[in-house]
């Protein structure tokens, strides 16, 4: 049986984690406790990484569902199985290196994302630095990654879903993976939930490769050179010299 604390609120300060099982009870919290080789212990606060995307097959490998695509690639690479239903989402507790990870897929329709994010991070008691959403960009071409340390919704109802139930805040990070524009007058709605072409999917395909080592690279090193690095190589990939 799952319990849920009578109110959910959004915590203001770091917390501190521990792995005590798959079991969902009040108060129950993820994360690591390990000595250095120096034997001082070292507390490793947990990631939320969020992909945002519409449940059913319906919406399999359409363009506004590469978030729930990002998402799938880590659970396989990083051995995270998805497993457990919380908080409207389908959730799955693993680590990468030895720093813990809830990988989540709102179930509720993108335009309602929040009330998963929301709760989960109450719940798990992540701070606003350590949630990470990942969504469909029109705004960059297709296959075009971009991590950010904040910002705003961009007119994504996803992620505005998101920021309204984190009390307004925008300042967690984002991997946004381009899509491109509609062609021509096309209306947006058909083509967000239109499927890749061979060619844009093959595009896609790399990019969520791509994603994963970038993720993986953010949730142990934190934002660094290597980010502005990796947005840069990112912008160019497809351009020729």
């Amino acid at each position: 049986m799952q319990f849920l604390p009578q109110k959910l609120a959004y915590p203001t300060k770091e917390a501190l984690f521990f792995v005590e099982g798959t079991q969902l009870r009040q108060g129950f919290s993820v994360s690591a406790s390990l000595s250095d080789p120096n034997g001082v212990k070292v507390e490793y606060t947990p990631w939320l990484i969020v992909g945002l995307g519409n449940p059913g097959s319906k919406y399999h490998e359409t363009r506004h569902n590469v978030g729930f695509e990002m998402i799938d690639c880590i659970s396989q690479v990083e051995g995270v199985q998805l497993n457990t239903i919380q908080s409207k989402a389908l959730v799955g507790i693993g680590s990468i290196g030895e720093v813990p990870i809830l990988l989540a897929k709102p179930q509720a329709y993108m335009n309602f994302s929040g009330e998963s994010v929301g709760p989960l991070a109450a719940y798990y008691q992540v701070p606003l630095r350590h949630i990470l959403l990942v969504y469909d960009e029109m705004s960059l071409p297709n296959g075009i990654l971009r991590l950010q340390p904040k910002g705003g919704h961009g007119y994504h109802n996803g992620v505005k879903s998101v920021m309204d139930h984190l009390d307004g805040c925008r300042e967690f990070p984002r991997l946004c993976i381009g899509i491109g524009n509609p062609p021509g007058s096309m209306d947006m709605k058909a083509y967000l939930l239109q499927k890749f072409s061979l060619l844009e999917q093959k595009q896609v395909d790399a990019a969520l490769q791509q994603g994963v080592d970038a993720v993986r690279n953010l949730v142990l090193n934190g934002f660094n050179n290597s980010t502005a690095r990796f947005n840069l190589e990112q912008k160019y990939k497809y351009h020729k010299v």
